[in-house]
């Protein structure tokens, strides 16, 4: 369910390997944050509640080791406008190595799938990112497989 990277930070926050934490035994899938605030049956559908920490989906209790109170979302909105995309060779998924440059700082993302939208990148993963996403009002955390984003910009 994990990526090796993934299982890495969450063994570093418990102190014990994911695979033996009460929420493994659910694969629940999600085609979107918002599908997921919208599953009957869970007590936070519909945003009244946050899911409780650990649960996948749910920000880090605290920041990963090394990265200090950066870790946050930004204390201010991404820039009012949509940069120009850039062209980049159609991959299979985008470099680890070359997302690594942006963390921390307002990113610009194409998603698969014609999706698109402001991000802030706080971890990056050998298969993943993850960070903030801004929704239009607040930044909400996020993460993605790198293989889901089509091209990227940060400024």
């Amino acid at each position: 369910m994990y990526s090796t990277d993934e299982q890495e930070y969450w063994r570093s926050i418990y102190g014990q390997d994911v695979s033996s934490m009460p929420f493994q035994s659910h694969n629940y899938s999600y085609g979107s944050l918002d599908e997921r605030q919208m599953i009957p049956g869970f007590p936070w559908a519909g945003g009244t509640m946050q899911p409780p920490s650990g649960f996948p989906g749910s920000p880090p209790p605290f920041a990963p080791p090394g990265q200090g109170q950066e870790a946050g979302p930004p204390s201010s909105p991404p820039p009012n406008y949509v940069p120009a995309q850039t062209q980049q060779a159609q991959t299979f998924a985008v470099d680890p190595g070359s997302i690594r440059g942006c963390l921390f700082r307002f990113t610009y993302v194409w998603m698969r799938g014609f999706q698109q939208f402001w991000f802030y990148p706080i971890f990056v993963g050998r298969n993943s990112v993850s960070g903030y996403r801004w929704n239009g009002f607040r930044w909400v955390y996020f993460g993605t497989s790198l293989r889901q984003i089509q091209s990227f910009t940060c400024i």
